[in-house]
């Protein structure tokens, strides 16, 4: 009996006067790795790097002030279902850390444009389709973003418009929810404050049987023309109808901003 006391004890008060602590540090360590690494941006929008990366430096000496303060307290004593939930409770600590480190971050995919709806938010804002008039008085079509390209389809569907402007854009493959077999958007998610806002926007790709030769996922660089779209039930009048489709390597940076 004294021996499980014993260990009670050590975990309780292991639970009680570190675990706040270390769980603080793994959060710290996982975060200025992230930027040391640079994948920070996988979570986050740039603008906001600078203040996270000093805000872990605080919580790395408010850390490192917790490990240097050892005031002795005493701990209740518990039975085995709480030694059993604290016991729980240090392994999960400790499998998070692991993985916080460990795990290589991921960024978001299909399955999340499929659940919030490709072109639903996101859009590009007046300021993006100055920007692309901009560079469409250049000549210059080959340099307009997937966000540029949306932003002017969102203002204007003429297809007369688009008939003498070649666009080359590079995105991730997601199937039009309307019609998957002949349709796909060239996708990427525009990050406003964080991943967890991200928003999915794309512009269509008329190529009926494209799973043939590519996956969902696939990342690619296509080069083509808007027309109409041929198929009555896409979600856009308006396709890219492509010349040339090459796979490419997810970008360092996936997302827009």
């Amino acid at each position: 009996m004294l021996p499980d006391r014993k260990l009670s004890g050590a975990l309780r008060y292991w639970a009680e006067r570190w675990q706040g602590v270390l769980l603080s540090l793994v959060v710290v360590v996982a975060t200025l790795w992230l930027a040391l690494s640079g994948q920070l941006g996988l979570y986050i929008h740039p603008r906001y790097f600078a203040f996270t990366i000093a805000m872990a430096v605080v919580g790395l000496v408010l850390v490192a002030a917790g490990f240097a303060r050892r005031r002795g307290f005493e701990v209740e004593r518990s039975g085995r279902v709480q030694t059993t939930l604290t016991g729980v409770g240090v392994g999960l600590l400790l499998i998070m850390g692991v993985a916080m480190v460990v795990v290589p971050p991921t960024t978001l995919t299909s399955a999340t444009a499929t659940q919030r709806e490709v072109n639903s938010g996101g859009l590009g804002t007046d300021d993006d389709a100055d920007q692309a008039a901009a560079l469409i008085g250049t000549g210059d079509f080959e340099q307009l973003s997937v966000r540029e390209w949306v932003s002017l389809l969102a203002q204007s569907s003429d297809p007369a418009f688009y008939a003498d402007k070649t666009a080359q854009i590079t995105g991730f493959v997601t199937p039009d929810a309307k019609d998957p077999d002949n349709v796909f958007y060239l996708a990427r998610f525009v990050v406003t404050c964080c991943a967890v806002d991200a928003q999915p926007i794309g512009v269509p790709v008329y190529l009926p049987g494209w799973q043939a030769e590519y996956e969902v996922d696939d990342w690619v660089q296509v080069t083509g023309r808007f027309e109409l779209s041929v198929s009555a039930s896409a979600s856009d009048p308006l396709a890219i109808t492509p010349v040339e489709i090459l796979p490419v390597d997810q970008p360092n940076d996936p997302y827009v901003y």
